[in-house]
């Protein structure tokens, strides 16, 4: 009688870990797709800034009138304000992010293989693995968002900061140390569906223009096929999360006598705010709804652009470097 014979289970086998080298190379491709796409878009992102910073006495009406109020009073230099404590922010931050996405997408695909076989990542679990990277790298990186929060509201060529150091010292000083996490709460909830989102359009996106064009690999796709994923997954993110970085650019300033001239209480003096829900309410009561959406449309301008060159950076300048592993991998 012929001896039966049993499937045997394959050994689940983990994706191999890349090396120091690797990180490394991965870590200053993120540091460059930040740096450059942040750059990009600086004027516009000091307009949206200061859009969702002032009150009910609207000195910045849209975009075209925004910058063309930037360029008249302060210049080129002060339409690039805060920039350069932008771009010290945004590599590390946009560094660190890509590469936990990279780690935390790795070891949920190596546990759907160990348990159902297969390792595909479904959209929900590409937004949890890009929730978790935005937590870390934007809790690692917040003082230095707080500080360019400051710097780039204070408007004139006499500010009351004169860089990021001074800015930091200043503030610490004044206001004491936890003052340098003014709004993290809004910004930790916002970042969830924001970076979130973007990391699990994006590369659904892309997984679906290859199985409709029949591509085995990613690099197949065009760089303008790429961009316009990355343009579509940044109007996603910003739009659902914009009314936490509005909470979160109020609280930066809250009590800081540098923003009267945007937004004061009735008594002349700084609006204070005591926290995220009493931001939104104070916000709604006196300045409605749609305040909550207070630079949307130059935010639209600006985040097309920037992720979408941020993505497809990150993704060229590692093919550049040789690193061999990849987003959706």
């Amino acid at each position: 009688m012929p001896e039966s014979k049993t499937a045997v289970k394959p050994e689940f086998v983990p994706t191999p870990r890349p090396s120091l080298a690797t990180i490394a190379k991965s870590l200053l491709a993120g540091g460059i797709a930040g740096g450059i796409s942040r750059t990009a878009v600086a004027p516009l992102e000091r307009l949206k800034i200061l859009m969702q910073v002032q009150g009910n006495q609207k000195v910045y009406k849209g975009t075209w009138q925004g910058l063309i109020h930037m360029a008249r009073t302060e210049g080129l230099k002060g339409m690039m304000k805060g920039n350069g404590a932008n771009c010290v922010r945004i590599i590390p931050n946009s560094a660190v992010k890509f590469l936990c996405y990279e780690h935390i997408s790795r070891e949920i695909s190596d546990y759907q293989r160990a348990t159902t076989g297969s390792g595909q990542l479904t959209p929900v679990l590409r937004l949890a693995a890009g929730a978790g990277a935005g937590i870390v790298a934007m809790s690692a990186t917040y003082p230095l968002d707080m500080v360019r929060g400051r710097l780039t509201v204070q408007e004139g060529k006499t500010g009351q900061y004169k860089g990021i150091v001074h800015a930091t010292r200043v503030i610490i000083a004044e206001e004491g140390p936890r003052a340098l996490y003014k709004g993290w709460l809004p910004s930790v909830i916002g970042v969830i569906p924001y970076v979130g989102l973007n990391f699990a359009v994006y590369e659904t996106l892309k997984a679906s223009m290859l199985q409709h064009y029949g591509l085995r690999d990613e690099r197949e796709l065009s760089v303008m096929a790429r961009l316009g994923c990355g343009a579509v997954a940044g109007t996603f993110g910003q739009t659902v999360a914009y009314p936490f970085d509005v909470a979160r650019r109020r609280l930066q300033v809250s009590g800081w006598t540098g923003a009267r001239s945007l937004h004061a209480a009735a008594h002349g003096d700084a609006v204070v705010y005591r926290g995220m829900m009493d931001c939104f309410v104070k916000t709604v009561q006196e300045e409605g709804f749609l305040a909550l959406f207070k630079g949307l449309a130059p935010n639209y301008v600006k985040v097309v652009p920037s992720i979408a060159i941020a993505f497809v950076t990150y993704e060229q300048v590692k093919e550049l470097l040789g690193v061999e592993f990849r987003i959706s991998e």
